[in-house]
């Protein structure tokens, strides 16, 4: 269940009363692979599966479904617990036992040992492409997102994670009280799906855009990122040189191009200045 009922009191100018509201659940499941723990993140339950295969996936340990074997929850049918097996053979990064942490649902870096690790995680960068997307997508795409987040209606505290046809039709959805669980579980789902890599696609995420969701994308091959807030220093960097459309402050009918403006319509000739061609940024 994502939504958990508590009792609260409430006050509203000088009137009080005592009553109930709806919260987003936040529970820890455990990710085993072979049957060794790998992780323990706090998310909001459900799609657990598709959140273990986008983690493995957006790690790099594996590079297709095709390469997991199994995944289900452990024989007594915990369900905090997913379980993977792994294909026999299979050529990816092994699981070591420096990899094992607990990540918070806000966590995206917490699981990295060290800054060499995050050194050696290097994003690829994308294919060339000819894609250019209509501004006017782009702006209707955070009311789309918004009348489909079902747990936020009732909440108001849960992210999401989207995925878009360059022409504005809703393909994937997922929702989780920590952005990056959103992500791995749109990007698991895609991978269950075998629709990776993710090319002509739009990601658009219900907060900011930080480096972590800017490697699982280009993990995924994702060409355009937009987030309703804004970009980090290393977001904006790592999708400079990975050849990603970084979008942010996606709302009200405007949004800054950070990199990428090639794909954007209206923007792909422009001889201007790099920060002339970003949208002003709309007040905080």
């Amino acid at each position: 269940m994502s939504v958990a009922t508590v009792s609260i009191g409430r006050l509203d100018g000088k009137s009080a009363c005592h009553g109930e509201d709806f919260v987003a659940v936040e529970d820890p499941l455990e990710i085993r692979v072979g049957g060794e723990s790998l992780t323990v993140t706090m998310r909001t339950p459900g799609n657990d599966f598709e959140l273990a295969a986008g983690f493995l996936f957006s790690e790099a340990m594996v590079e297709r479904h095709s390469q997991i074997r199994s995944i289900g929850r452990p024989a007594d049918g915990n369900a905090s617990i997913v379980e993977v097996e792994l294909s026999v053979g299979m050529n990816v990064r092994p699981v070591v036992p420096q990899r094992n942490f607990v990540m918070t649902s806000a966590c995206g870096l917490c699981g990295k040992s060290s800054l060499e690790a995050l050194e050696t995680n290097r994003c690829p960068e994308l294919p060339v492409d000819e894609i250019r997307i209509d501004p006017a997508v782009l702006y209707a795409l955070p009311e789309r997102l918004r009348t489909c987040q079902v747990t936020f209606e009732t909440t108001g505290g849960i992210h999401a994670a989207a995925l878009f046809s360059l022409s504005g039709d809703l393909a994937l959805l997922r929702e989780d009280v920590g952005r990056h669980n959103a992500v791995d579980k749109l990007i698991g789902a895609a991978l269950i799906e075998n629709r990776v890599p993710l090319s002509g696609t739009v990601m658009l995420v219900s907060g900011r855009a930080s480096y972590e969701l800017v490697q699982k994308a280009l993990m995924a091959g994702i060409p355009v990122l937009a987030a309703v807030g804004a970009p980090s220093s290393l977001a904006v960097a790592t999708a400079e040189r990975c050849g990603m459309t970084l979008i942010g402050f996606l709302r009200n009918g405007r949004f800054n191009v950070y990199t990428g403006t090639r794909r954007v319509i209206g923007l792909e000739e422009s001889n201007e200045p790099a920060t002339s061609r970003r949208f002003a940024a709309p007040n905080a």
